[in-house]
């Protein structure tokens, strides 16, 4: 078989790359290049993210191999799978990581890899990457890896030591149907992967009895994606699960994708791909749970099926199904209950809280503050606004409903 080009390899794995959605970061302040070497890791959001302040930042997203010892259903590169291969050395994704950036293309790397003879090679030739990168290179820049979780934890500790983000995919969000859909994994395996990331975190922040601190480990935290429609796992299950990675292991993100039917797929897999609205609806209930104190048992109570309303949002959803707690006092209310007023942000909820203390807030004022009044007007109670009856109207939920749709014929 003749000796493929760099850019034919790029070309191939970085399109095997695109299935892996947790690649964006809040980034990391660890680096900067303007004490010698080259990039930056600062800002927040890589991988064509967009930041608070609107910029777009991008990183190399690569897999190092699509070559994989690994049988998972649901994955592409599986052993199995009649796919083109590909594989890097690691001197190539060097050379590459360098030459876009210097190109001005790129201000980080986010590589993942298939599994090539054993987890323990695979992940050491993901480190020595990041070390040439940091140490022979003197790159600066944001570098994001995913860990093999059957790797030997000495290298996971090697790797949180080059790279600023580190994430284990829990890849389905059950462990019955990571046993059944991937025999070869172990959900006990990434797990222990995962505490290990955290008490490396931990122990980067014990400074020894000399006062001097530790190397940095990871120090923009880790992360984890699961695969949304693979398995009959509803969206109460998939929320629970993330709220025990949140509280257990202090991840900085879990990442959904909606699962992609695969040329040659089990029997076990759905033919067809859920709705893209699910996936957003998910995103929408982790930051619910992130920032604004719901329950995972509660978003999901919210609608008998366990799943979630895909035709309005899921906080909108929660307030509809619990109306007795409505209207809200807007002037007496605490903030835990005026973060859960349809229409009011964080933002809003800080603003109306530091407001109220100089007087009385009227509509005009919480439409000032950025408030989505069309949607709050049922759920709270002002000087110059009541909702009388509309709260508890049988109509309130079609009031949201979005516009019917002429579906096409062709």
């Amino acid at each position: 078989m003749a000796q493929r080009t760099l850019d034919q390899k790029l070309a191939i794995l970085s399109d095997a790359a695109k299935y892996d959605a947790s690649c964006a970061s809040s980034g990391t302040t660890r680096r900067d290049s303007r004490s010698g070497g080259i990039g930056s890791a600062g800002g927040s959001g890589i991988c064509h993210a967009y930041t608070p302040d609107g910029r777009c930042i991008s990183l190399l997203k690569i897999l190092m191999t699509n070559f994989c010892i690994y049988d998972c259903a649901y994955c592409i590169n599986r052993v199995s799978s009649n796919v083109e291969r590909a594989r890097f050395s690691p001197e190539e994704v060097v050379k590459l990581t360098l030459e876009f950036y210097r190109r001005n293309m790129i201000e980080g790397l986010f590589l993942s890899s298939g599994i090539i003879r054993s987890p323990d090679q695979t992940m050491g030739d993901m480190v020595r990457i990041a070390r040439m990168l940091r140490i022979e290179h003197g790159f600066k820049g944001y570098i994001h890896l995913k860990t093999i979780p059957d790797a030997s934890p000495d290298l996971v500790a090697q790797a949180g030591l080059f790279a600023d983000r580190l994430s284990v995919n829990v890849e389905l969000p059950q462990d019955a149907s990571l046993r059944q859909l991937a025999p070869e994994k172990r959900p006990e395996t990434i797990r222990a992967a995962m505490a290990d990331v955290r008490l490396g975190r931990e122990a980067a922040k014990d400074r020894s009895h000399t006062g001097k601190r530790p190397p940095r480990f990871a120090p923009a935290g880790q992360s984890t994606q699961m695969i949304i429609g693979a398995d009959a796992a509803t969206d109460r299950d998939i929320l629970t699960t993330s709220a025990n990675l949140y509280s257990g292991y202090l991840l900085k993100r879990v990442y959904y994708s909606a699962f992609s039917p695969i040329p040659d797929a089990s029997a076990a897999l759905p033919l067809i791909k859920p709705p893209l609205m699910r996936e957003h609806r998910l995103y929408q209930a982790d930051w619910l749970m992130r920032f604004y104190g719901f329950d995972a048992d509660e978003i999901g109570a919210a609608h008998p099926s366990g799943n979630l309303d895909l035709a309005i949002d899921p906080k909108l959803a929660w307030a509809l199904a619990n109306r007795a707690q409505f209207p809200v006092d807007v002037a007496r209310a605490p903030r835990e209950m005026l973060l859960r007023v349809p229409g009011f942000g964080t933002k809003t909820v800080t603003r109306i809280l530091a407001a109220r203390r100089n007087g009385a807030l009227r509509y005009g004022d919480l439409l000032r503050m950025g408030a989505i009044m069309s949607k709050a007007q049922p759920f709270v109670t002002l000087p110059d606004w009541t909702p009388g009856a509309l709260t508890d109207s049988a109509g309130l939920r079609a009031r949201y409903a979005p516009p019917p749709e002429q579906l096409s014929l062709f």
